[in-house]
């Protein structure tokens, strides 16, 4: 998971620097700024529901940490340190998918709005622009949806974070007794999370449809 969000990231910088001359090379061969942000918007819906199996899955080392009774505690410790650190790299993941998703939206609508300024047939061009508004609306549903889910991982990122810097100089049942408290409240936000982002991927579901139709 590590080196494949390594790798993301460093091919959307690559695309960032040459936005212009990828789009047009990627026309060339038939694949337009439409068919890009369809690609992408599911990249997105795919990563989204990745990160949900690591943030549920961070939450189920977590209780079991807490609840820990006998055996090597160091052991479970670790088990809950790797599940925090996968749904960091989760994270980064959505956060990647959604600057690429921007990025190609971006350009589809700017160039959307140059050609209908060169259209002489007045009814074809009003009806371009009621579909560009439509989907432009469609749109900006989906990355809000999208944007709320990926707001609300930073926080309990932070949560879990700190639980594992505190439980990394205190592993005793003292210190995990201390920390019931904390998990309610991890709980609650997860279970926010995974509402917002069903929520997010059931709206780009829907977009998808809408641009595929």
């Amino acid at each position: 998971m590590f080196y494949k969000t390594i790798i993301l990231i460093f091919a959307l910088l690559l695309l960032n620097g040459c936005q212009s001359a990828y789009y047009s090379a990627m026309e060339k061969v038939g694949t337009h700024k439409r068919d890009i942000l369809i690609d992408r918007v599911e990249e997105a819906t795919t990563s989204q529901e990745e990160a949900k199996e690591e943030f549920i899955s961070a939450l189920e080392q977590l209780s079991k940490l807490i609840a820990f009774d006998g055996g090597e505690l160091q052991t479970q410790y670790e088990l809950s340190k790797d599940s925090f650190e996968s749904s960091q790299e989760a994270a980064e993941e959505v956060s990647a998918r959604i600057d690429a998703i921007e990025d190609v939206a971006e350009a589809l609508f700017d160039e959307w709005r140059d050609e209908i300024k060169q259209y002489s047939n007045q009814s074809l061009k009003r009806q371009s622009e009621r579909q560009l508004n439509t989907t432009e609306k469609r749109y900006l549903t989906v990355i809000k949806a999208m944007h709320k889910a990926e707001d609300r991982m930073s926080p309990i990122l932070a949560s879990l974070k700190d639980n594992m810097l505190y439980l990394k100089h205190n592993l005793n049942a003292k210190a995990i007794g201390a920390l019931k408290g904390e998990y309610k409240v991890i709980k609650q936000d997860i279970d926010r999370l995974i509402m917002q982002m069903n929520q997010s991927i059931k709206d780009s579901q829907a977009f998808i449809t809408a641009l595929k139709s």
